[in-house]
């Protein structure tokens, strides 16, 4: 998909198709394994928690936004809203995304896994800074990364208490091409039956 990438008075004039952006964690990652007898109930694991965007900016309980040294937030395109990046130094770094997420806002009644994707888009390569916070839980696709295109960063938020507050960043570590953040999905990871 060309021209996705806007400068600060570009629109972005096409609606893009998260489907088709290239993941940093595989399924396999953040994988739930379960057996079929062990389910009481089945939740619904087919649709995002949420997708906070610019357009959604707070969920519910504690679940919000961070925008850290955006160029512009457009929210009135014809196509998708975003916001765009370019580097410069900040006091926490570089430009960057956070989204903190209250699972017990959402219904969580006990420890659960969870996936947060930052829909992103570069026009060259990008080092990104991949941090997240899980409390007593554990976190995977932390660390720092490079990615080039359309890219969806994947971080694993595993054994979430229901009363945590948690959260994703991705950070740009040093200067490079203009980027843009279009949403974060929050959602369980994808199910494994075993037998």
């Amino acid at each position: 998909m060309s021209g996705i990438v806007p400068g600060a008075d570009a629109e972005v004039s096409d609606a893009i198709d998260p489907s088709s952006f290239v993941k940093t964690l595989s399924p396999s990652d953040v994988v739930t394994r379960i057996r079929p007898g062990d389910i009481l109930h089945w939740p619904p694991f087919f649709f995002p928690i949420d997708t906070i965007s610019p357009t959604h900016t707070v969920g519910k309980g504690r679940t919000n936004l961070t925008l850290i040294a955006s160029d512009i937030m457009q929210t009135d395109t014809s196509g998708t809203p975003y916001a765009s990046f370019t580097f410069r130094q900040v006091p926490s770094g570089g430009p960057g995304v956070s989204v903190h997420f209250d699972p017990g806002a959402y219904g969580a009644t006990g420890v659960a896994d969870y996936v947060l994707s930052f829909l992103i888009s570069t026009s060259g390569p990008l080092s990104l800074s991949v941090g997240a916070y899980a409390g007593a839980g554990s976190v995977t696709g932390t660390g720092v990364t490079t990615v080039n295109g359309n890219v969806s960063v994947s971080v694993g938020l595993q054994n979430v208490p229901p009363g945590q507050p948690t959260y994703a960043s991705i950070q740009q570590t040093s200067s490079g091409p203009s980027w843009s953040w279009f949403s974060t999905s929050i959602e369980h990871p994808p199910l494994v039956f075993e037998p």
